[in-house]
């Protein structure tokens, strides 16, 4: 049993929402779908519906234009390869916002960080300097891109 679950409301957009994870997670899978008035998909017709995103599941639910998103609160996708940060960040970005430092606004407004695993390592190493020259280099980016992130760890 997952004891946390996300729960984001979404403004009659949940049922797209939940079709973009599903496809831009090939581990995802839809949990349920309840539907009020009509069917999944259907504008004012959907309610609510459950997806799981990297074995996590999400809740969506179209409650209205009441409470938007911000980024005060964001999904953190970690990725181990340049192909996974790429998949992603061009998956979830399309049609939503690129922001700095592998933050993303998905089209529905849901705030995401693409980070590849090889940033915490390479900003935790001991030796300050060269932390430093990771840091600088992911301040410039968008999309992280690691041969770039370890070029600057590396003095390149």
């Amino acid at each position: 049993m997952q004891r946390v679950t996300p729960f984001l409301w979404f403004d009659g957009t949940a049922a797209d929402a939940i079709d973009l994870y599903r496809n831009v997670f090939s581990d995802s899978d839809v949990v349920e779908a309840a539907a009020s008035g009509g069917g999944p998909g259907e504008r004012g017709g959907f309610v609510m519906g459950s997806v799981t995103v990297g074995g996590i599941e999400i809740i969506c639910f179209d409650g209205g234009p009441f409470v938007p998103f911000n980024p005060a609160i964001s999904l953190f996708v970690t990725c181990e390869t340049q192909e996974e940060v790429d998949r992603y960040w061009y998956g979830l970005s399309a049609g939503g916002e690129e922001g700095q430092c592998g933050w993303l606004v998905d089209p529905y407004g849901v705030s995401w960080q693409i980070v590849p695993s090889a940033l915490g390592r390479l900003m935790g190493d001991p030796d300050q300097e060269r932390a430093g020259r990771v840091r600088e280099a992911m301040l410039k980016m968008n999309r992280l891109i690691i041969a770039e992130l370890q070029a600057a760890y590396d003095g390149g």
